[in-house]
């Protein structure tokens, strides 16, 4: 702090240097500034007619599904193995998985092509497959409400969904795609 040898000076420059946003309320740098919301990045698809998400930091990357090998001796909503750059990687379908109806496919749309999340788990990695192009929304975590209490009671599929995100007249459910699998099924899709 500079000192201008006038002790009325150095009065009006300690006030000014040690006041609060409530003691200057027309100074606009010293107004409050809201507190920065935390952001969620999801990717967002549809499964049969509902929306669903997974946080940017568990999908590894999202491409057109590649040709899928079947293999024998996996679950039913395994449809397979594919080359994707250069990585075997399970696929499986979640519709399948949840034992949701698929929706009628938009005219718009190619029923031959689908794309897959490349998930990564610290100990694997496999694909999920989807219908239509996934889509990247933000959105602040406060819009995000925890799964209802009572599908966290019964324990389904060891609380994969972590909630529901409301973003206008949408309800977006938010999977963690880390608990979908059981153990038993991550060590024979490993193995």
């Amino acid at each position: 702090m500079v000192k201008h040898g006038n002790k009325e000076e150095d009065a009006a420059v300690d006030t000014a240097a040690n006041a609060t946003p409530a003691d200057n309320p027309g100074d606009a740098a010293s107004e409050r500034q809201p507190a920065m919301e935390v952001m969620v990045h999801l990717i967002v698809f549809k499964l049969g007619a509902e929306e669903y998400g997974i946080k940017i930091e568990q999908v590894r990357e999202v491409t057109v599904t590649p040709g899928i090998t079947r293999m024998p001796r996996t679950p039913d909503f395994v449809k397979g193995v594919a080359n994707i750059r250069g990585d075997i990687i399970a696929i499986m379908s979640l519709e399948d998985r949840f034992g949701i109806r698929p929706a009628p496919m938009p005219e718009d749309v190619n029923p031959n092509l689908s794309y897959t999340l490349v998930i990564e788990a610290r100990d694997y990695k496999i694909g999920v497959m989807v219908r239509e192009v996934p889509q990247s929304l933000n959105l602040p975590m406060s819009k995000i409400d925890k799964a209802p209490s009572f599908l966290q009671d019964i324990g389904i599929h060891e609380n994969y969904i972590e909630g529901i995100a409301k973003v206008d007249n949408r309800l977006i459910i938010v999977l963690d795609m880390l608990r979908i699998l059981t153990n038993d099924e991550v060590l024979q899709l490993t193995a």
